[in-house]
């Protein structure tokens, strides 16, 4: 008799997406709330970045200030005092300065 009891327990039919589903509603979750918003602002940065110009003022990923003064492939040079010229690389800038 008590094998007869296990065996109408194990609900037999159980699919395996019923078992996957938990795991997919996490991925769908952890996709929209944190890869999702991420893409949007690395877009908006290098968007933002293909747009910069010179006098443009740029903050860098180390918090240098500095004001464009030459475009080039892969880098900008900044003026971050009166005669301070730094070359950066493109992925160095975060964002133009708040006006």
């Amino acid at each position: 008799m008590t094998n007869i009891l296990f065996f109408f327990q194990d609900g037999g039919g159980s699919s395996i997406l019923w078992s996957l589903a938990p795991f997919l509603a996490i991925f769908a979750i952890f996709y929209f709330l944190v890869i999702l918003p991420q893409k949007r602002q690395r877009q908006q940065l290098q968007d933002l970045i293909t747009e910069l110009k010179i006098n443009d003022e740029v903050v860098t990923n180390g918090g240098v200030i500095g004001k464009i003064k030459e475009i080039r492939e892969n880098s900008f040079v900044i003026q971050s005092a009166e005669k301070s010229f730094i070359e950066i690389g493109k992925s160095a800038v975060v964002g133009k300065k708040a006006e």
